[in-house]
This record gives C-alpha cells, structure tokens and sequence, in this order.
C-alpha cells in the first residue's frame, strides 16, 4: 500500500539544498541566530515588509535610494549600515509600516537560495508553535533548510528544525525518510528542556558570545514569543 503520508525532511545547509529542492512545496528558511529571529521580530513589531538581499552592496544601493537597510557580517554590523541582525533593533517605534532591507552572512543567503520555492516562510524558536501547526494544515511537504554557518553544519537550526519535524510527524500526516531529518529529531529532542544550555558550546553562541550579544542569544533561543509567519512574495518578506 503507498504510503499517503506528506514528507518533511531537513537540509543541514543552503549548499546541500540542490538535492532537496524540486520535492517540496513549502521550504521553511531558518537562521535562528539571528537573521530569522530578528525577521520574526520585525513583524511582530508592526514593520511593513522587508527586502532580503544576498549581498553588502545591494543593501548598500537601497541604502543610497533612502531605504532603512541593515547588514550584517560575521556577527557585526557592516561599517556604514545603522544596524544589522539583532533582534532588539527591529522593535523600534520608526520602523512600524516600514520597508526595511536586510543582507546577512546567512540567512539572507538561504532566503535567496531558495526564492523559487512554491512558498517560502521563516522560521525560528520565536514562532515554533504557531508555525508548526500551520504547516500541518497546508498539508503539503515541507523542507526545513537550515542556513547553517558560512555553508556548514550548525546545531541551533538544525535543533529548530527537528522541532518542527518532530510536530509534523507526531500528528501522523508526516513522514520524514532522510538520515539528516532523524538526525535533528533526536538533536531536538535531546536539547528541547533546555536549549540554551545545550547550546552553550556551539559555535555561533560562542561567536556571538565574545561579541558581547548574550541578550540576543537568550531571545533567540526563547520559544513562541510571537505568533506571524514571515512569508516571500515577489522578493520580499511580508506578514502571513
């Protein structure tokens, strides 16, 4: 009998995405430090829409025309640029109803990787819950493509990911069948009672760490702060 089960499966990095792509409708772009987290709580803050762009100088033409645009490289803000991926930037008053632009070293690049996906959304701990159940109702397969660092593995996304995996199987419409997928699955479930201290060694926290965003790493690995889905529609992210 055919299995009638919808798959999700997990891509560890935007470099193995080629392998993936043409078997999912739905792609879920996750960076959780902190492109996604801070994209998620850009909305949550009222902001209008937000540009994703590969590369410094793309923002820096939209910086020119009179856009707000952010970068962000390695950890800090790029010279010239008046912020770059933190969260906490996002929740200021003058950005509401407005049209931000944003490049970063990974999640921008996962976003542009995977634009010609049938739907494109962001994920991070910030929308875990509220994201999960929405995808269990499209019901249709989903990749959960993790930005990794600089085109490798990292824990933080691929733990996300296993979270959203292990909501989609546990309702009994989802199958995954790659070895990347149990893998997260049983990295999520192992970290999900405390992500933060399972995350204490991992590389980014400590990069992060030694540029003093500890208050970034804590939000970030906060679960369900907010309820949107940041969705790509014509090369820009808006509101579900």
């Amino acid at each position: 009998m055919e299995d009638s089960r919808k798959r999700v499966e997990v891509c560890f990095t935007p470099g193995e995405y080629p392998y993936y792509k043409d078997e999912f409708e739905i792609v879920v772009v996750i960076d959780v430090l902190r492109a996604t987290s801070a994209i998620c709580a850009a909305f949550d803050n009222g902001i209008k829409s937000i540009i994703p762009v590969p590369t410094v100088e793309e923002a820096w033409d939209y910086k020119l025309k009179g856009y707000l645009a952010g970068a962000e490289r390695k950890g800090q803000i790029v010279e010239g640029f008046d912020f770059g991926n933190s969260p906490f930037s996002y929740m200021r008053e003058d950005f509401k109803d407005k049209e931000v632009v944003l490049t970063t070293t990974n999640g921008t690049k996962s976003l542009d990787v995977a634009k010609n996906a049938e739907v494109v959304v962001v994920g991070s701990f910030l929308n875990l819950d509220y994201l999960s159940k929405w995808l269990a109702e499209q019901n249709k397969n989903v990749l959960c493509l993790c930005s990794g660092w600089q085109d490798k593995f990292n824990l933080e996304d691929t733990i996300c990911a296993g979270a959203i995996s292990d909501y989609l199987i546990s309702t009994g419409n989802y199958t995954s069948i790659e070895d990347s997928s149990i893998a997260a699955k049983y990295l999520f479930l192992s970290a999900k009672d405390n992500y933060l201290g399972y995350l204490k060694s991992s590389s980014h926290r400590r990069r992060l760490k030694n540029l003093n965003l500890n208050e970034d790493i804590k939000y970030c690995l906060t679960p369900n702060q907010t309820e949107v889905i940041p969705i790509l529609k014509d090369g820009k992210l808006v509101k579900l």
